[in-house]
């Protein structure tokens, strides 16, 4: 460990990765240039469509893939010239569910702690399990667990050699709502104890809920690094939904130059961008058209609306 704690839990400069071809396919550039700084304690997430260059990053980072340029480091560590102590500084959630069916998960965390050559009176592993929900569940053989135990089994996992950064590859893929919600409450408290903690997920809305800082990945370059917070304002869009007293069979001329939609006959429908269009301009119209307001809402621009204006082009995505 640093003689200090690292103002960033994870640095990469100028990082670049290109898979050689062959005679039939061609070399692949999966990164390039990716230059990331992710703020220790930080809940960061790794966002991009499928082929953009995130799991290659992320295998980089756990010493799986090795680099063709730049540097990366792990908690201070350079992963080229201490990789010992950076690959013992994170830990990685796979999106794979590769757990042997015929160990229970103590022997399975206990393994692991092994491999890592943490020390017996320094093995936490009854209470690694108790941190994720599984203390009940210690002594069954893992092909018992149910899917969202076994996504929280990785995660312990992970956490056996104490790594102040965890990464977590799409780690609710496929696990129903209420076991994704228990294995965040999970990861808040693994946040709230100091990890941090690297999420890359499909789910935009749970990175916008979860995340306090966001890059996005594109065609194996970062095409956006910011405060979630920063990313929403840089949206110039606003949804809002009025009901009025009576049915309608048209948008009322007035309404006509905001964009309104009907639906249902007593809800108007406006998309505007509020720095050029306030609220208070459009509901005067509704009340100059001879409609009384019965009921307001509103909705703010959402992550999923950046990633699409980030991400949307054509043809086929050039990362892996």
């Amino acid at each position: 460990m640093p003689d200090c704690l690292p103002d960033n839990a994870v640095e990469t400069e100028h990082l670049c990765k290109t898979y050689r071809g062959g005679k039939r396919h061609p070399g692949k550039e999966a990164l390039k240039d990716v230059s990331l700084a992710i703020p220790r304690g930080s809940f960061f997430g790794l966002l991009g469509p499928n082929g953009a260059g995130k799991s290659t990053l992320i295998n980089i980072l756990a010493g799986l893939v090795v680099k063709t340029a730049g540097s990366a480091r792990v908690w201070g560590h350079d992963i080229a010239t201490e990789m010992r102590a950076a690959r013992s500084s994170i830990g990685i959630v796979p999106q794979e569910l590769n757990i042997d069916p015929f160990f229970t998960p103590r022997e399975l965390l206990e393994v692991q702690a092994g491999l890592y050559g943490v020390a017996l009176s320094k093995r936490r592993t009854d209470a690694i399990l108790e941190l994720v929900g599984l203390a009940e569940q210690a002594n069954a053989y893992t092909r018992s667990l149910s899917g969202g135990m076994r996504r929280r089994l990785l995660v312990a996992k992970a956490m056996v050699h104490s790594p102040p950064v965890l990464v977590l590859d799409e780690p609710t893929a496929g696990v129903d709502v209420d076991l994704r919600r228990q294995l965040w409450v999970n990861v808040r408290e693994l946040r709230r104890r100091g990890t941090t903690i690297v999420l890359t997920t499909h789910y935009l809305e749970e990175a916008q809920a979860l995340c306090n800082h966001i890059a996005i990945i594109d065609r194996g370059r970062i095409v956006i690094d910011d405060s979630t917070e920063n990313l929403l304002s840089r949206i110039d869009a606003k949804q809002m939904t009025v009901t009025v007293d009576r049915e309608l069979a048209e948008v009322p001329p007035p309404l006509r130059p905001y964009g309104a939609e009907l639906v249902n006959g007593r809800r108007l429908v406006f998309r505007y961008p509020p720095s050029r269009t306030p609220t208070g301009e459009i509901l005067k119209a509704v009340e100059s058209a001879g409609l009384a307001v019965i009921d307001v809402s509103t909705k703010e621009a959402d992550l999923e609306q950046i990633f699409l204006q980030l991400t949307r082009h054509d043809g086929a995505p050039e990362a892996v």
